[in-house]
């Protein structure tokens, strides 16, 4: 057994409570600051689509030969061009068609709130086809591995490992504009993950749904006061074993982090937007929630982690990516018009990540396997949409764009741009983007114009 550090001590001692604890506690005295000016606000919204999801599908070529190819190389997985959902991006010389099950993602696609960024990846530097066959040029550790590709999608470490996430490191590098929070500007709907921590950040662990009591406590119950006092103390208490100060200095801090929340959702009106009642859904409502309290928890930047999990779709794709990808759209459309009700839709921008791509061509299950880059969705108010970013690929087994024989993409944007990219809007300076994104300075553009 390998020995224990202080991450996976608090993670065994503490998650489940601090998943727990971040339900409502009481009602607390946190000013309700509603009726305040939006001020500079911002808000990112990390999407993870875990199992990797298949970009191939969700972002079609509808012209004649395009479509005639991928019909021709995907067989059993593809899509009948008359289920497409029709687009043209603008600049873009061909037409193209989102999966049928996009609906919501369409609408807003065409009302330019949404775009796709083609054929991204995690890259150390940029390479070609025969730099990855004769390895002649250095690329990310175990590409094919699902727990590999997404803790570097989530630290933008592409090399070896890291506690620390450049979401997290995000809210790192504009401290000050949090300087007055009350509540941690990072914020996880999916338990501990490495995305939320920063170097100096302190993540919140949030369950959609449940921030209503504190399992088990009544304040107005004298014996569950007794109890709860009882454990503050205890938590308090120095006993002199670090790891153990450390896990209760852990649980302290949910403790705190539940009694602001909840004091300011107590005092917010409750949002109109209906939101689906999928665990994606219910995740983005509940961010939806704590954005709706950002001037109560004195906070004018936050970002949030929320995932989809089914994504391993290595058999009977079709059917499976129509309920994914149908939940996403749901779910995202609902989340942007929330922002809309709540003023703030031009400050909040999602997007989607996922462990890698996979494989244009097929396998045997009716299904596709691991492959590297792929088509990613962002939307909000601030982005520049109704337009594919990036280099869509040449669609072509052994082609230019394929690392393998199988239609494993080479990505040709990376991980770092994409990054850089949001941080940036973010309010990130140009001089920091390199210590969240530690590949950046490999790239000739270090960001996309996805916003205006």
């Amino acid at each position: 057994m390998s020995p224990l550090n202080r991450r996976d001590f608090l993670r065994m001692g503490c998650c489940g409570i601090a998943v727990g604890l971040a339900a409502n506690f009481s009602r607390f005295g946190v000013v309700n600051a509603f009726a305040q000016a939006q001020g500079d606000y911002k808000a990112l919204v990390c999407v993870f689509l875990f199992g990797g999801n298949d970009g191939n599908n969700l972002i079609v070529p509808m012209d004649s030969a395009g479509y005639a190819a991928y019909q021709s190389t995907r067989g059993p997985v593809a899509l009948a061009q008359a289920s497409l959902l029709a687009i043209q991006p603008q600049g873009a010389s061909i037409p193209y068609g989102l999966h049928p099950k996009l609906t919501e993602v369409q609408t807003l696609f065409n009302q330019s709130k949404a775009a796709v960024l083609a054929n991204v990846g995690t890259l150390i530097a940029p390479v070609t086809r025969t730099q990855v066959r004769n390895g002649s040029v250095p690329v990310p550790d175990n590409l094919l591995s699902h727990s590999d590709q997404q803790a570097q999608w989530q630290t933008a470490l592409l090399t070896g490992n890291s506690e620390v996430g450049w979401g997290g490191k995000v809210v790192d590098s504009v401290k000050g504009l949090n300087a007055s929070g009350l509540y941690p500007a990072s914020v996880s709907l999916d338990g501990v993950n490495v995305f939320c921590d920063g170097v100096n950040t302190r993540s919140a662990i949030v369950s959609p749904g449940s921030l209503t009591s504190l399992d088990g406590y009544d304040p107005n119950n004298p014996a569950d006061t007794a109890r709860y006092n009882a454990m503050q103390q205890m938590l308090s208490f120095d006993n002199g074993v670090s790891l153990v100060q450390a896990a209760n200095s852990t649980v302290q801090s949910a403790f705190n982090d539940t009694k602001i929340l909840s004091g300011a959702l107590a005092g917010a009106p409750a949002l109109a937007t209906k939101f689906p009642t999928t665990d994606l859904g219910q995740q983005l409502l509940q961010v939806a929630n704590i954005i709706h309290v950002r001037q109560a928890l004195g906070l004018s930047r936050q970002v949030f982690f929320v995932t989809q999990g089914g994504f391993d779709t290595h058999s009977d794709q079709i059917n499976s990516q129509n309920s994914l990808l149908q939940t996403l759209s749901q779910a995202m459309s609902a989340f942007y018009q929330a922002t809309v009700e709540m003023g703030v839709d031009q400050q909040v921008t999602q997007f989607t990540v996922s462990d890698f791509g996979r494989t244009y061509q097929p396998n045997s299950n009716v299904g596709t396997d691991h492959a590297w880059g792929s088509h990613q969705i962002i939307l909000g108010g601030a982005v520049k949409g109704n337009t594919m970013y990036g280099t869509f690929p040449t669609l072509a087994l052994g082609g230019p764009d394929d690392a393998a024989a199988e239609g494993r993409w080479i990505p040709t944007t990376a991980l770092d741009q994409y990054g850089a990219t949001l941080a940036s809007w973010f309010g990130v300076a140009d001089t920091d983007l390199t210590t969240v994104f530690p590949n950046l300075a490999n790239f000739s553009q270090s960001k996309l114009a996805i916003f205006g």
